[in-house]
């Protein structure tokens, strides 16, 4: 499985769950998943737990440090602004990410944080990977919700 196969699978777990599905995991430079997570906002009533987040935290502790300069993120949804800042205070080395969020994504839409002169770590960022089946599920969750 593809880093951004496991990020859809935590992405379908999530929405199982009632959790906008957003999935996200942790590689390091041999492509070796060190984290996974699906959003888990209303399970734990935490605004800050997007899968992102939970995602590099557990990538942190399995590394024994707070940075992952040889790590890449993958996530199935454009990151917010909230996550881009995570991103870079981790200092990831690559964001992979799914569907661009024109809403409330902050790498290619809105803030655009990596953009910002006084973002001190501006990763690699490749965006659109799997775009259409991260895309989907998220419309057929909202599609549901609004049923």
């Amino acid at each position: 499985m593809t880093p951004m196969e496991i990020a859809l699978r935590e992405a379908k777990d999530a929405a199982a769950r009632g959790e906008v599905p957003v999935g996200a995991v942790v590689t390091d430079a041999a492509g070796n998943v060190l984290a996974v997570a699906g959003n888990e906002v209303e399970a734990g009533g935490d605004a800050s737990a997007h899968a992102e987040m939970l995602a590099l935290r557990r990538a942190a502790k399995a590394l024994g440090t707070k940075y992952m300069l040889d790590c890449t993120l993958s996530v199935t949804l454009e990151p917010c602004a909230m996550c881009a800042g995570a991103i870079a205070a981790f200092r990831v080395k690559r964001l992979v990410f799914g569907a661009y969020d024109a809403k409330s994504g902050a790498v290619e839409h809105g803030a655009r944080v990596f953009m910002q002169a006084t973002t001190h770590h501006k990763p690699e960022v490749i965006g659109g990977v799997e775009e259409v089946a991260a895309g989907e599920m998220l419309r057929a969750f909202f599609e549901g919700r609004r049923g």
